[in-house]
């Protein structure tokens, strides 16, 4: 298929004038190599050789008319499936895994609905130093409520950019939301309106609470987590074990890779290794065991077996011990811990 005029033109096509191939073959590209090739399988030889000839007519395609191929996915995506609520964080995701992060906040921003029922949705759209400074100047009830109604991971990078001395506040108003009314949401909903001149409608949200913000708290680096914590313990230590208790935990780890998990298991001590074991589930334990050799997995067999009944509390910290070992290594950047940035697991 020869690459039509109109892609060639200066002014470029519109999304009218692409045919459904073409706009699929758009699509599949921002999707990246893998996906692609994981969708083409799947396809007869007719509509992979369709799908190819249209992929190398879109290759000089304007970056406003990808902006209107998205924008006519999603909606159709949303129309056919009712995945419209909370479609943002997804395709910001899957963005970013496409194209990287900087390009992929280009695109947001251009193809972000301009007539959205809800201001604060709008927020999905952006990216987090935009809406740190946005939100700077509110008061911590206002910020809490804007961090904890973002994806979890699109939060904990909005947390980062906030002043140091307020981050214990906004954790701890996070982790004591509970059902929050049309009151408090109206108020939110004015803010934003100001400052984005959108019109909304309220209803009670259920948002907050001790997971949503340990779940914030898993996207950011340890020493950042320790010295929040440090700071809501001062003031309520039931609510900084509360958030404790319900950061990233070993079983966590069942959905890792085999070569991350050899990662951490190279920096855990085997005395460690095998009290953290001897409470885990047992498919969470074969998961770890066979990350190692049949010599040094039967070894730790038989300590577990031979050590007999251990104290729940010495389990625990064993556990947390390896846990520490892994949250260090994906702030180092060598493994990456999913619950604390991504999907993936380690």
């Amino acid at each position: 298929m020869a690459v039509p005029a109109l892609m060639r033109s200066e002014s470029g096509p519109v999304s009218d004038e692409l045919t459904p191939v073409q706009k699929a073959a758009i699509i599949m590209m921002i999707f990246g190599e893998e996906t692609a090739a994981q969708i083409l399988h799947s396809l007869s030889p007719s509509e992979v050789q369709a799908l190819g000839e249209a992929m190398f007519s879109v290759q000089n395609v304007r970056h406003e008319t990808v902006d209107a191929v998205l924008t006519e996915f999603l909606s159709a995506v949303s129309g056919q499936t009712g995945l419209g609520v909370g479609a943002a964080p997804f395709v910001r995701r899957v963005l970013t895994d496409a194209l990287g992060t900087h390009k992929a906040q280009s695109v947001l921003s251009r193809i972000a609905p301009a007539n959205t029922e809800k201001a604060i949705e709008i927020l999905d759209w952006m990216d987090a130093p935009a809406i740190a400074e946005l939100i700077l100047d509110e008061h911590p009830q206002i910020i809490a409520l804007v961090v904890a109604l973002l994806d979890y991971s699109q939060g904990a990078e909005v947390l980062k950019r906030l002043p140091e001395e307020v981050q214990p506040e906004i954790i701890k108003r996070i982790a004591t939301l509970n059902t929050v009314q049309p009151e408090a949401l109206r108020e939110l909903e004015e803010v934003m309106r100001a400052k984005f001149k959108a019109n909304t409608s309220l209803r009670a949200s259920q948002i907050g609470g001790v997971k949503a913000a340990a779940r914030i708290m898993n996207f950011t680096r340890q020493d950042m987590e320790q010295r929040i914590m440090k700071d809501i313990r001062k003031e309520d230590k039931d609510l900084m074990e509360d958030i404790q208790d319900n950061l990233f935990v070993f079983d966590y780890l069942i959905k890792s890779d085999d070569r991350s998990l050899q990662t951490v298991l190279r920096e855990v001590d085997n005395d460690v290794l095998v009290l953290a074991l001897k409470g885990a589930s047992a498919p969470l334990r074969d998961k770890l065991l066979g990350c190692m050799s049949q010599r040094a997995a039967a070894n730790v067999v038989d300590e577990m077996e031979a050590m007999g009944p251990v104290r729940l509390s010495r389990v625990q910290e064993a556990q947390k011990t390896v846990i520490t070992v892994a949250r260090r290594l994906s702030d180092a950047g060598q493994i990456t811990l999913a619950g604390r940035g991504g999907e993936q697991m380690l």
